[in-house]
């Protein structure tokens, strides 16, 4: 196998490479549990050599995105700042290596001054889903721990805004006192919707409805599966009524997990929007190939 080029999505807790042909198909992939927050700044090379290695015949070119250039990583690609195109390039960053067999471009994450936000390896899903839906104009969401809600038009990012769903998620259903009454992995859709519905209509509401959770469980048979679903409902709905300058009206497409993704486009089902939704790997390995399409291009 000599593949063209290697695709590399390196986040804070894994690192995933794909190996591609000239004609973009997925020749091999590879995946570990390297990611960015286990290394020190002397350890990405090697960790991505014990996983690309038997790849490197060619010396193919190896374009990365995501923690792998933060400040903490292997080294800083600088954000740039909205309004421009999710990404260019020239502002790829070269990271320093030893063994002769590589050479890897870094792509960098965006920056927005006011209100103060960031992204880094989402603007790479967001090039990709704009080569997979050419012209596109609208919203593009991006569910995750950090959940983005992103304005697109003329092919550039105008604005974005980040919501900390899926993270305050994990921490109260595995590390607040609302864990107690969420063990199992069950599901109740019902109480989904009229979580959603009660956040987004009352969403300064939000800290007692969780509590709630907690009382209900104690006092009145409040079933694992339907506090999870009430949790999520709840957060998701508060997110939606905090995003809804975004998504009233407009045009939108989810980018993330099936299952995440899927709760997302329900919540957003109940206020009569019908989103559309894209593969997270499909839209990362489009943006990808778009770095290394105008790369060889630009040589």
């Amino acid at each position: 196998m000599e593949p063209a080029w290697i695709a590399v999505d390196w986040g804070t807790s894994n690192l995933r490479a794909w190996a591609m042909g000239a004609d973009g198909a997925v020749l091999a992939e590879a995946a570990s549990d390297d990611g960015m927050g286990k290394l020190s700044r002397d350890g990405f090379e090697p960790a991505l050599l014990r996983l690309i290695g038997p790849w490197l015949a060619r010396a193919p070119m190896v374009v990365a995105c995501g923690m792998v250039g933060s400040r903490q990583g292997w080294c800083e690609a600088p954000y740039r700042t909205v309004p421009c195109t999710p990404l260019d390039p020239v502002a790829l960053v070269m990271a320093p290596v030893t063994d002769a067999r590589l050479k890897v471009s870094i792509a960098p994450g965006l920056k927005q001054t006011s209100p103060a936000d960031v992204m880094r390896g989402e603007e790479t899903q967001i090039a990709g889903a704009l080569r997979l839906l050419p012209g596109y104009d609208g919203v593009l969401c991006l569910p995750g721990t950090h959940s983005k809600w992103v304005h697109i038009s003329a092919g550039e990012v105008v604005s974005f805004q980040t919501f900390m769903t899926g993270e305050m998620f994990a921490l109260m259903s595995e590390a607040s006192v609302l864990r107690h009454g969420m063990q199992g992995a069950g599901w109740d859709d019902a109480a989904f919707d009229a979580a959603v519905s009660d956040a987004l209509s009352r969403p300064e509401k939000l800290g007692a409805r969780l509590f709630s959770l907690r009382a209900e469980g104690l006092i009145a048979g409040l079933t694992p599966q339907a506090a999870r679903a009430r949790l999520s409902g709840l957060l998701i709905g508060t997110e939606l009524a905090a995003a809804k300058p975004y998504w009233l009206g407009q045009r939108v497409t989810l980018i993330g997990a099936e299952k995440l993704s899927a709760a997302y486009a329900r919540a957003l089902g109940l206020q009569g929007v019908e989103p559309q939704r894209l593969n997270t790997t499909d839209c990362t390995l489009a943006g990808l190939a778009s770095l290394f399409s105008q790369t060889e291009g630009a040589r």
